[in-house]
């Protein structure tokens, strides 16, 4: 794949408009990725998921040129359950950036080739930055309160199969701000690796609520690296819904920066098949009076894997800290696999932290008991998952994406 990756490279950038720096700085980005490869388990971080070898696995040759947009044979569709805003991407490109419910000038809007060096280490991050073509960057003005949610929409056209799609967005909520974000990803039947980095910046007294949803069935091998930073006072609501690609993982890093600072991070991964998805979390507490709270439950059927690794981690100067997390898992049946990684660096004496995590079968005696009031063996086994996993769906507070997020899943007690 070496030969056919720097062939591929090449013809990229004859390809896009770049200017001098940002074609240099994308060879360097390039070269690490090169350096390093896709990470396998050798790696402490992945551990429990190979991307090397379920990438050879699952695709044989990985093109690293996406195909132009064919907008005339592909039919937008988007969601009638509420009003909101909208950023649409066709096969790994920007197609449409559309806030026209806000007021003008307070959702300011960047749409170039121009990405800033950073210094993450990261092989997937580097290789991100190596091919993204265009992205946004859009800033809510401060002491602005978006009025409707944002969606990101991700479109794939049938056509498109055994191809490595980046995508980046930056978001930047100045002081004060406010702004809900849905992440939506369509159906596609195809074997493709879609690598997504999003920045958050939330600023003083600033609220962002951010909501992952992969609940389409696909072949899709994905990876999404979210750098989240927090200001003084901020707050940062983040639900994950992870149950439709075939591989996902999901890679959070938030700084708490200052104080008063704020995290409740919430996930479901309700696999079937041979899925494997994955949510890694670190969160960083830099300074004093910070909270975190994170609650992942899983269910897995059949085959499927599930993987969570926690992060708490607390500077000497982060006194006060507040940081609870908790993983739990249920498991369906005898094949499937759970692997949990629940971790604790702290270097201040007044905190109070706690993290654990369990799993096991579900509860006979409960089905039996269940059954002997009318429902079913299926139906009483549905509604112990149900309510397994509606305690995080309840940690939703925005009710119009929670009614929308339950109509998605069926994750309801009524038969």
């Amino acid at each position: 794949m070496d030969s056919q990756i720097k062939i591929d490279f090449e013809n990229f950038l004859n390809k896009e408009n770049f200017s001098k720096s940002q074609i240099q700085l994308k060879k360097n980005n390039f070269n690490e990725f090169v350096k390093k490869g896709f990470p396998n388990k050798r790696i402490e971080d992945w551990k429990f998921s190979d991307l090397n070898q379920i990438i050879q696995t699952n695709i044989k040759k990985l093109n690293f040129i996406s195909s132009d947009l064919k907008q005339e044979d592909f039919e937008i569709t988007t969601i009638k359950d509420f009003e909101h805003n909208k950023i649409i991407f066709l096969n790994g490109k920007i197609l449409k950036v559309d806030f026209s419910l806000e007021e003008n000038d307070k959702i300011v809007i960047q749409q170039n080739h121009n990405i800033n060096a950073d210094h993450i280490e990261n092989s997937l991050v580097s290789l991100n930055s190596a091919f993204v073509s265009d992205y946004v960057k859009f800033t809510v003005k401060k002491g602005y309160q978006a009025k409707k949610p944002l969606i990101f929409y991700n479109y794939l056209t049938t056509d498109i199969a055994s191809s490595a799609l980046n995508i980046r967005i930056d978001i930047d909520l100045e002081d004060g701000s406010s702004l809900n974000v849905v992440d939506l990803s369509n159906q596609n039947l195809n074997n493709n690796f879609i690598n997504i980095r999003q920045n958050f910046h939330v600023g003083e007294n600033a609220i962002l609520k951010k909501y992952f949803l992969d609940t389409e069935n696909s072949k899709n091998i994905k990876y999404i690296y979210n750098n989240l930073d927090l200001a003084k006072n901020s707050h940062l609501e983040y639900f994950i819904l992870s149950s439709g690609s075939k591989f996902l993982k999901n890679d959070i890093t938030c700084s708490l920066n200052n104080q008063y600072g704020s995290i409740s991070l919430n996930g479901i991964i309700n696999l079937d098949g041979e899925k494997h998805h994955e949510i890694k979390t670190v969160i960083n507490h830099k300074d004093e009076n910070c909270k975190s709270y994170q609650l992942i439950k899983s269910v897995l059927a059949d085959q499927s894997k599930g993987v969570y690794q926690g992060k708490i981690s607390v500077d000497n100067k982060a006194q006060k800290t507040d940081g609870y997390q908790l993983s739990r898992a249920l498991l369906l049946n005898d094949q499937t696999e759970f692997n949990a990684k629940p971790e604790l660096e702290i270097y201040a004496d007044d905190v109070k932290c706690s993290h654990g995590s369990t799993s096991g079968n579900i509860d006979e005696d409960s089905i039996f008991y269940l059954m002997s009031r009318g429902l079913s063996y299926h139906q009483s086994k549905q509604l112990l998952v149900n309510a397994f996993l509606n305690e995080v769906l309840e940690k939703i507070t925005d009710e119009k994406i929670k009614i929308f997020i339950k109509k998605l899943t069926g994750l309801t007690n009524e038969y």
